[in-house]
């Protein structure tokens, strides 16, 4: 029993360098992922931190950093992240873009293969999800991209 004291008594004495190693690791993971979580739950740490340097008994500060870190993800995170974002251009780019882009079958579209000359001046490999082919100078329509190749389905105008 008398080592299990010792050990809770080490244990008080030395957490305020727990709470600091956490603060830093948990800085190093957001500046990894920038999605503000991690920044949350350093935040909980260093209110954990706070309440060491008060004098709270270790079993509490985890306790008042959890809540903390909780209450900073539920309450403060949010709004962050809508206003990290609303500077975003809303235009899609890369394969969102290509979804839904028409163009013209340059060849007979199978599921296997076929071109495509689409709007935006690109030619691309298609295939098409459908059994029944489309034929050569149809309409088309990028339903959704694999790998290299579009994946196309016909357009009635």
């Amino acid at each position: 029993m008398d080592n299990f004291a010792t050990f809770v008594q080490f244990i008080d004495q030395w957490a305020w360098i727990g709470w600091i190693v956490l603060i830093a690791v948990f800085l190093v993971i957001e500046m990894l992922t920038l999605d503000f979580t991690f920044l949350m739950l350093s935040f909980g740490s260093a209110v954990g931190l706070v309440s060491d340097i008060v004098g709270v008994p270790v079993w509490v500060q985890v306790i008042v950093a959890a809540a903390a870190a909780a209450i900073f993800i539920l309450f403060l995170r949010p709004p962050l992240l809508k206003r990290l974002r609303r500077g975003e251009d809303p235009t899609k780019s890369n394969v969102e873009a290509l979804t839904d882009l028409r163009g013209v079958a340059l060849d007979d579209i199978t599921q296997i293969s076929g071109q495509v000359k689409l709007s935006n001046g690109d030619t691309w490999t298609a295939r098409t999800a459908a059994v029944v082919p489309i034929p050569r100078g149809s309409t088309i329509a990028i339903t959704a991209i694999n790998g290299a190749t579009a994946i196309v389905r016909p357009v009635n105008d």
